[in-house]
């Protein structure tokens, strides 16, 4: 086993999916289907964005992935304090936030914390699915973002990709 995959941490399973595209980034990495964009511009503070192919040519919302990496040196933050802060921060960025799940989740030796939750932004009614680690002075944040009534469409798809990403501190 490699030092990178002996301290691998924040993943749920190890199993790769057949055929999917895989984006190593400085100490995380993730899988996606190879019919999703992925978008590495860091725009709106984002490592990366994976966007899901238009349905049709009316469909003008792509669900999509990203990862937002947030230094926490000098905040003295932990994963319990983090949460606290973001649940309160919801209500400044999201219109008509609405939590629908908040708990506290491990993957091997590591705890971070799933969010589910609805708002709106803009014209878009929106469900957003979202992982936070906090690890070495940074938080995480992983985040699928559907249009509420296809959440359910998306959710298998959104999910592989969440629970496929890992972090190599």
């Amino acid at each position: 086993m490699s030092c990178s995959e002996s301290n691998r941490i924040a993943r749920k399973n190890d199993a790769s999916v057949p055929d999917w595209q895989k984006l190593t980034g400085p100490n995380y990495s993730v899988q996606y289907p190879p019919d999703w964009e992925l978008v590495e511009s860091r725009q709106m503070g984002t490592d990366f964005m994976l966007f899901s192919p238009l349905e049709s040519d009316s469909d003008i919302f792509k669900e999509n992935v990203n990862l937002l990496v947030q230094d926490l040196s000098g905040f003295n933050l932990d994963l319990d304090s983090y949460v606290q802060m973001s649940e309160k921060q919801l209500l400044a960025v999201i219109t008509d936030p609405v939590i629908i799940e908040s708990k506290r989740m491990k993957a091997g030796s590591s705890d971070y914390h799933k969010f589910l939750y609805t708002g709106k932004q803009g014209q878009f009614k929106l469900k957003f699915e979202q992982y936070v680690w906090v690890e070495d002075k940074k938080a995480y944040i992983l985040t699928l973002t559907c249009e509420d009534e296809k959440y359910s469409d998306y959710r298998e798809t959104g999910e592989a990709i969440l629970n496929s990403f890992s972090l190599s501190i």
